[in-house]
C-alpha cells in the first residue's frame, strides 16, 4: 500500500540534529542560568526590603498593643490616684516592658512628666514626643531621639470611668534593635537565595542534559525499528484503527477494523465514501474529520463506539485517526443497567417525596404521584375507612374508600377519589388484602376475576386501553392498611415479575408513612375532642363585658393554649389566658389542670397576685411529683389573669411569663399596657405584681396566646405591629368581627401554633343600679340601714326581696360594728342578681357554725347563708367585704 509515512524513513535523525544542535543547548543552558540567577538576585533584594518594611511595621504594632494594654490595665487607675504614683507603678511598668519584648514602657501625667522609665534618674523628667493628639483621646506612633537612642514608641491615654483622660502611657523600641531583627533573618534570606539558585541551576542542568540525551541517541535504524514496533502493535490489538486522510482517502486499516466493517482486502487508497457496506452516518462521520468520542453507530448487527481524533500536530501530515469497539453486548447490559438505575432513581424519589407530612390523605395522594409515568400510567390508593380516621383496619377488603387517583391524563374511567368499595373475594384487591401478598394481572381483557366488581366500569377501563393491573397491600407492622393499584395502557409493556418485585418496594416504603399517618390522626383526634372539652363550651352570663373568642389548633398538633371568663361576686368578672409548652395529650391534659385551679383559686375571690402565686405553687409541686419517667412537668406554662369591675371601671391584672395585652381606646388608639411581668409558673421564687387600669366604657381587651404573634418568618416585634395596625381605628368594631379580622391578619394559612384569643369590650353598670352608705359603728344605725334599704329595693320594684335583704343586712352590718373597725360601708348593686356588699376595716374572716340549742349566739351567718342564694368574703387593701346574693323574680330579669 502507499505508505504516507515512507518518505520520513529516508531522513537521517542526525543529520537533523547536526546542524548546532549541542551549541543551542548550550546557550539556552547559559541562558537559563543568567535568568535564574536575575530573578534569585531580585527576589533576594525584594525579601530584603519587605522584611526591613514588616519589621518596622511589627515594631509599630507591638509598640502600639503593649501601651493599650497597658493603659486598659486593671489597678492603674489606682496607682495614679495614690500619693505617690511612680512607687507602684514603676515595677509594675519594668515587669511588663520585660513580659512584652519592649525597650520601655513609660507613664506620666497629662503635663508629660514621667512617672516610670527603665532609666530611674528620669523619672520626674517631661517625656520626650508629642502628646498633643494622646491627650485628645487618640493613638501616636512616632520615631523620635530620647533618652534611650533612637526609637520608635506609642503614645495612648488612660482614661477614668467618665472617659476622660488622666494620665498617658508610651511604649516602645530602640531603632537598633528593630535593624537587628533584619540583620538577624538577612542570612536566613540570603541562605535560601543561595539554595534556590544552586537548585534552580541544577535542575536546568538536568533538563538540558536529558534534552541531549533524548535527541542524539534516535538513530535512522533505530527509528525503523521503532515504526516497526508500532506497526506490529497497531494490528495485533483488539480494536479497529483507520487513518483518513484529509481528503477522504482511506490511509490506513487494521485488522480489526477489516473484520468490524467487513472491508475488502485492498481497501487502503479508497475513498471512503466510495467504500460499500458501510452505514452513510458513519460514512459522514470519517469524511467530516471532526472529533468524536464514543459515538454509536450501526456496522450489520453490530453496534461500535467511534472514537475519531485529527493526526495533524503542527509538522505531521492532515488527517484523522479512528478506533472502533464492538459495544453490541456492552450496550445491552448498559441498557440493563440503565432500567436498574431508574428504578433506584424512583425508589429513592418515592423517598423523598412520601411522607413529608403527618396525614393520610396526603401520603396517599403522594404515593399514587410517585410512580407516574415512569413505572405506571395510573395509579389508585384504596385506604380501610377506619384508616382515614385513626383506627384499626378490618381484617377484610370491605368499606374500603379511594383515597387518591393519579394517572396522565384526567379523562380515565378509573373510579373517582372519594368512594366506597366493598371488593369482592374474586378480585385482585381483596386477594391481596386477604392474603397479604402482591397480585399481577398481566393481561386484564383476559382476567374475570375483577370484571365481576363492576362490569361496566371495567369494560370502560378495557377500551381506555388499560391492559394491565398490579394491586399490591399496603402493609405495616404486620397489619394491611389498603391497597396500592398500578395501571398501565398502551402503548407500555404489561407488568411482569421485576414490575411486581418493584411495586412492593414502592409501596413498602409508602406503608410506614401511612402507618404513622394514621397513628397520628388518631392521637391528634384524640387530643384535639380532649383539648375542646376542657376548653369553655359556652360564654357564662354577666353584664360587664361582650365576649368573643376564638380557640385554633394548630395543624402539626394540639397544644396547651386556653382561655376562661369567670363572673365573680360583685357583678365582676375575671378574664385568664393562658399557655403550656409543648403539644399532644400532655400538652392538653396539663391545660385543663391549670384551668380547672384557676377556677377553684378564682371561687376563693383572690386579687390576681396573689392568685398567680398559689398557681405557680400548685405547679411547682406538680413537676416535683412527676418523674421524668411518667410526665414531662409543666414547666413552660404562662397565664394572664385579671379582673374587670363594672362599677368602678377598675381592671386588676397580673401575668406570669405571659404576653401583655391591647387595649383599644373609644377613640381607636391602641396601646400595649405596661403589666409588670412575673416569671413562668413553676419557677418559683419570685413574686407576682398586679397593674390596675382605669377603663372607659366601650374600649376592647385583647388577650391572646404567642401562636398568635410569632412565626418563624418574622419578629415578634413585626407581628406585635401588625396587631396594632389591625385593632387601631376600630373600636365601634363588635368583638365578634374583631376576632375573625385579627386572625386573617396575623396566622398563615397552616399555623405551626394553637392560638387562643380572647376580646372583650367593657360595659359599666348604670349608676341608678347601685345604692352605697356610710354606717357609724353604733348598733342603733342597723334600723336606719334597713329602713335605707326597703325605700330602695321599693324604688327598684323589688318590694317583695325586702324581709329577706333587711334581716340578712342586719346580720352582716351588726358583725360588723361588734367585730371589726374601721369604717363600715354597705353597697347594694342590681345586676342579673341583688347582691348586699358590707366592708370594714378588719381583715379577719367571719366562720359559719352550727349553734347548739343551748347556745345564745352563732347563728347569724347560717341564717345568711340559708336565706341568699350565695355569700362569701373577698379581702381588700382596705380590710374585707362580705357580701350575699339573691336571685331577682323572674317578672323583673330584663
Amino acid at each position: 500500500m502507499a505508505n504516507p509515512f515512507a518518505r520520513f524513513r529516508h531522513l537521517s535523525v542526525k543529520r537533523l540534529l547536526s546542524k548546532g544542535t549541542r551549541s543551542v543547548a548550550g546557550q539556552v543552558l547559559v541562558f537559563q542560568v543568567a535568568l535564574v540567577v536575575l530573578l534569585v538576585t531580585c527576589g533576594v533584594f525584594a525579601l530584603i526590603l519587605q522584611s526591613e518594611r514588616d519589621s518596622s511595621a511589627e515594631a509599630r504594632r507591638r509598640s502600639t498593643a503593649v501601651a493599650q494594654t497597658y493603659a486598659h490595665s486593671p489597678g492603674v487607675l489606682a496607682a495614679l490616684q495614690t500619693p505617690d504614683p511612680s512607687k507602684t507603678l514603676q515595677p509594675l511598668t519594668e515587669a511588663a516592658r520585660r513580659a512584652a519584648g519592649v525597650d520601655f514602657i513609660v507613664v506620666m501625667d497629662t503635663e508629660g512628666i514621667r512617672y516610670t522609665h527603665p532609666l530611674p534618674d528620669r523619672i520626674g523628667k517631661r517625656f520626650v514626643g508629642e502628646i498633643g493628639p494622646p491627650l485628645a483621646g487618640k493613638v501616636y506612633v512616632e520615631s523620635v531621639d530620647g533618652p534611650l537612642g533612637r526609637e520608635v514608641q506609642a503614645t495612648v491615654p488612660i482614661e477614668n470611668a467618665d472617659s476622660q483622660v488622666v494620665a498617658l502611657v508610651s511604649a516602645g523600641m530602640k531603632v537598633e534593635n528593630v535593624e537587628s531583627q533584619l540583620h538577624r533573618q538577612l542570612p536566613i534570606i540570603l541562605g535560601a537565595g543561595a539554595a534556590a539558585l544552586a537548585l534552580s541551576t541544577g535542575v536546568t542542568a538536568l533538563v538540558g542534559k536529558r534534552l541531549r540525551r533524548q535527541t542524539h541517541s534516535l538513530a535512522p535504524d533505530e527509528m525503523t525499528l521503532m515504526y516497526e514496533h508500532h506497526d506490529t502493535v497497531l494490528h495485533s490489538v483488539r480494536e479497529g484503527v483507520l487513518i483518513v486522510a484529509a481528503d477522504g482517502q482511506l490511509m490506513l486499516a487494521n485488522d480489526e477494523a477489516r473484520r468490524l466493517l467487513e472491508l475488502p482486502p485492498d481497501v487502503e487508497g479508497q475513498l471512503v465514501s466510495e467504500l460499500p457496506g458501510l452505514d452513510p452516518e458513519t460514512k459522514a462521520l470519517l469524511v467530516s474529520g471532526r472529533e468524536a468520542t464514543d459515538e454509536v453507530h450501526l456496522a450489520g448487527e453490530r453496534l461500535l463506539a467511534v472514537n475519531q481524533r485529527p493526526t495533524d500536530f503542527g509538522s505531521g501530515p492532515e488527517g484523522t485517526v479512528v478506533t472502533l469497539r464492538d459495544s453490541t453486548e456492552l450496550q445491552a447490559v448498559t441498557g440493563r443497567a440503565e432500567v436498574a438505575r431508574e428504578r433506584l432513581r424512583l425508589l429513592y424519589d418515592a423517598g423523598l417525596r412520601i411522607g413529608t407530612t403527618l396525614d393520610v390523605l396526603r401520603t396517599a395522594d403522594e404515593l399514587a404521584q410517585v410512580p407516574i409515568p415512569r413505572f405506571a400510567d395510573f395509579v389508585t390508593v384504596d385506604l380501610a375507612d377506619a384508616v382515614l380516621h385513626g383506627e384499626e383496619p378490618a381484617l377484610t377488603a370491605t368499606d374500603m374508600r379511594r383515597a387518591a387517583v393519579c394517572g396522565i391524563e384526567d379523562d380515565h374511567p378509573l373510579s373517582e377519589q372519594g368512594r366506597l368499595f366493598d371488593y369482592l373475594p374474586s378480585t385482585p384487591q381483596a386477594r391481596g388484602y386477604g392474603s397479604g401478598r402482591s397480585q399481577l394481572v398481566s393481561d386484564l381483557p383476559t382476567a374475570t376475576g375483577w370484571r365481576v366488581q363492576d362490569p361496566e366500569r371495567a369494560k370502560a377501563i378495557i377500551d381506555h386501553g388499560i391492559h394491565s393491573l398490579i394491586s399490591a397491600p399496603i402493609q405495616a407492622r404486620g397489619v394491611v392498611l389498603g391497597m396500592a393499584n398500578f395501571w398501565r395502557a398502551h402503548p407500555h409493556e404489561p407488568f411482569d415479575e421485576e414490575d411486581l418485585s418493584l411495586a412492593e418496594e414502592l409501596v413498602a416504603r409508602a406503608a410506614i408513612s401511612i402507618d404513622n399517618a394514621r397513628r397520628y390522626t388518631r392521637e391528634h383526634a384524640l387530643a384535639v375532642t380532649l383539648q375542646r372539652s376542657l376548653l369553655p363550651q359556652a360564654m357564662p352570663e354577666q353584664n360587664a363585658l361582650d365576649i368573643a373568642y376564638r380557640y385554633l389548633p394548630a395543624q402539626s398538633g394540639v397544644g396547651g393554649d386556653w382561655f376562661d371568663v369567670i363572673p365573680l361576686p360583685g357583678s365582676r368578672v375575671a378574664l385568664a389566658v393562658g399557655d403550656v409548652v409543648g403539644h399532644g395529650l400532655h400538652a392538653a391534659a396539663t391545660m385543663g389542670r391549670l384551668r380547672t385551679a384557676v377556677h377553684n383559686f378564682s371561687a376563693l375571690d383572690l386579687p390576681p397576685d396573689e392568685l398567680l402565686s398559689h398557681l405557680d405553687d400548685l405547679v411547682g409541686r406538680i413537676d416535683q411529683n412527676e418523674t421524668a419517667e411518667s410526665a414531662a412537668g409543666v414547666v413552660g406554662a404562662t397565664c394572664l389573669y385579671g379582673i374587670y369591675d363594672p362599677v368602678t371601671r377598675h381592671y386588676v391584672m397580673a401575668r406570669a411569663g405571659h404576653l401583655a395585652p391591647a387595649l383599644v381606646q373609644p377613640d381607636g388608639t391602641v396601646t400595649f399596657p405596661d403589666v409588670p411581668a412575673g416569671p413562668p409558673l413553676g419557677l418559683g421564687g419570685m413574686p407576682f405584681q398586679t397593674a390596675e387600669l382605669c377603663l372607659a366604657e366601650g374600649t376592647q381587651l385583647v388577650l391572646y396566646t404567642d401562636g398568635l404573634i410569632e412565626d418563624r418568618r418574622r419578629d415578634v416585634d413585626v407581628g406585635m405591629d401588625i396587631l396594632r395596625d389591625t385593632l387601631t381605628g376600630h373600636s365601634g368594631r363588635p368583638p365578634e368581627e374583631t376576632c375573625q379580622d385579627v386572625l386573617d391578619s396575623l396566622l398563615p394559612d397552616r399555623p405551626k401554633d394553637d392560638v387562643a384569643l380572647l376580646i372583650a369590650r367593657t360595659r359599666v353598670l348604670p349608676r341608678d343600679r347601685i345604692a352605697d352608705w356610710d354606717v357609724p359603728a353604733d348598733p342603733a344605725a342597723v334600723s336606719g340601714m334597713r329602713d335605707a334599704v326597703s325605700r330602695r329595693l321599693e324604688a327598684w320594684g323589688l318590694s317583695e326581696l325586702g324581709f329577706t335583704m333587711e334581716l340578712i343586712l342586719s346580720e352582716l352590718i351588726t358583725n360588723a360594728i361588734r367585730y371589726s373597725a374601721g369604717p363600715i360601708h354597705v353597697r347594694l348593686i342590681r345586676d342579673r342578681t341583688l347582691i348586699c356588699e358590707v366592708a370594714d376595716g378588719s381583715s379577719t374572716s367571719p366562720h359559719l357554725r352550727y349553734a347548739a340549742t343551748t347556745d345564745e349566739g352563732g347563728r347569724g351567718l347560717f341564717l345568711v347563708s340559708q336565706m341568699a342564694e350565695r355569700w362569701g368574703t373577698r379581702y381588700t387593701p382596705q380590710g374585707k367585704v362580705i357580701w350575699a346574693e339573691q336571685a331577682l323574680p323572674e317578672v323583673v330579669v330584663s
